[in-house]
């Protein structure tokens, strides 16, 4: 195998035109010189100068490995200068995928905060519920993945790293004239008769399951993954829903009323990635960011 300093040297001999000139040049000594020119030789399988007296000149194999050494140098150096810039954050890529709610809440000021500190870095995002998020990243087509749960699947996240943000709680929502619009909060078996409008698949199950642990199943006339449209459908008095309060809050609901609900529904927000991933510092420093919008 060539060796990037044994090409060095083979520059700074075919440069000078001798060890002893050569080895002033890269500061080190003559025998040092000779010693990595009888490595790169052996590398390369053949005789790379010619020595006569006290000249010395290039085989036909020796100027043709000069020739590329420029090359190689100069590409090893460009890279050398780049892996520095993104392990000091001058650099850097980021591919994040995010959920909607998340994407219109946490990732904004998070993103922004990360340009500010670290303008070299760029990252990308693109949206995708878990989980199908996971997914992603698990098959290398993102870097880090917004996700949620509710509860704790044991496994579910056993191999990524984990990063807990925040508790999102599940908010009522209600058309403005139903009449417990003006409740302080409603409990989830007052809406048994009601027409539902669900939310995602992975929301759509945990509505389900509570009200069925409240004794109901709930009547499912619309289901849409797009929170606007939930809100809108409330607003228009077709139906009532449960949705995140970071969805609640990312969007103005017009003619609906937002209502806490009992029991009490939780999800854990998290942001997840792979463990070498994690040592990548610009993902490192994406991962920071969304802790800290979080914990606003």
């Amino acid at each position: 195998m060539i060796e990037a300093r044994h090409l060095r040297v083979l520059r700074a001999v075919s440069t000078t035109g001798s060890f002893s000139a050569a080895a002033r040049e890269l500061g080190c000594t003559q025998p040092a010189v000779s010693q990595q020119m009888k490595a790169l030789e052996a590398s390369a399988g053949t005789t790379l100068l010619i020595r006569t007296g006290r000249e010395m000149r290039l085989t036909q194999a020796g100027e043709a490995l000069v020739r590329h050494a420029a090359g190689i140098l100069a590409g090893l150096t460009a890279a050398e200068e780049e892996v520095a810039a993104i392990a000091g954050l001058r650099a850097g890529r980021v591919r994040l995928v995010s959920f909607p709610s998340g994407s219109s809440t946490l990732v904004p000021g998070a993103l922004a905060a990360l340009r500010a500190e670290h303008p070299g870095t760029r990252v990308s995002l693109v949206e995708a519920e878990p989980p199908r998020s996971v997914d992603l990243l698990r098959e290398g087509d993102c870097d880090i993945a917004l996700a949620f749960r509710y509860g704790t699947t044991g496994g579910e996240w056993d191999d990524l790293v984990v990063r807990p943000l925040l508790t999102d709680r599940l908010i009522g929502l209600l058309p403005e004239g139903h009449r417990l619009a003006e409740a302080s909060s409603v409990a989830i078996g007052e809406l048994a008769d009601e027409s539902w409008i669900a939310g995602c698949p992975r929301c759509r199950r945990q509505l389900v399951e509570v009200c069925e642990e409240s004794g109901f199943a709930p009547r499912i006339d619309f289901a849409t993954d797009d929170y606007p449209a939930v809100m809108g459908l409330v607003g228009a008095g077709l139906g009532v829903a449960v949705l995140p309060e970071l969805a609640v809050e990312s969007v103005r609901p017009k003619g609906a009323r937002a209502v806490p609900v009992e029991p009490v529904i939780e999800r854990e927000i998290v942001a997840l990635t792979l463990p070498d991933l994690a040592r990548v510092p610009a993902v490192a420093a994406t991962l920071d960011q969304l802790a800290r919008t979080a914990a606003r």
